[in-house]
């Protein structure tokens, strides 16, 4: 009898950010923008981090807590579309053992003075290593570090260090 098994699951994550579509979309495009934000538990440590944030370009990231279990997130950009629209696709990893791979689309439009981001997510967990909830929950947590790093960097650019 295999030991091997798939759980599939979906989920879309909206939010209103007080930034126009551009601001948000290159918190995403900028790797010295994503490093600032990206990641959904603040006091874990960054081992390692690479952007190449174009069509056929791919992204590393590997955060864990000290002395544990390293998250390894690996991406393929397949479709950009300037302030509208990134699709990719990624794989994670604990230590060495895959545990998802997943089509994420993410969508940017106007809100006012704002913009509206959706976020879809369509997984495929392995052999019972992840919770899809975990998964949605940690990257709400991420799209709150998003929220918080856009208001810090408007604040500075309304008020900027003398």
């Amino acid at each position: 009898m295999s030991t091997h098994s798939t759980v599939h699951a979906t989920f879309t994550i909206e939010r209103t950010y007080d930034v126009p579509p551009a601001r948000v979309f290159a918190a995403w495009a900028s790797k010295e923008a994503k490093q600032k934000w990206f990641g959904c538990v603040p006091d874990w440590v960054m081992t390692g981090y690479e952007l190449d944030f174009r069509e056929g370009g791919r992204e590393r990231h590997q955060i864990g807590p000290a002395g544990g279990t390293v998250h390894a997130y690996s991406a393929l950009y397949h479709d950009i579309v300037p302030n509208e629209r990134i699709v990719f696709s990624y794989d994670m990893h604990l230590d060495a053992t895959r545990i998802s791979v997943s089509l994420t689309t993410i969508e940017f439009e106007p809100a006012g003075k704002g913009t509206r981001m959706v976020y879809t997510e369509q997984n495929v967990y392995l052999d019972g290593a992840q919770d899809p909830a975990d998964r949605e929950a940690g990257t709400a947590m991420g799209l709150e570090s998003l929220a918080r790093e856009l208001q810090a960097s408007a604040l500075t650019e309304q008020h900027p260090i003398q």
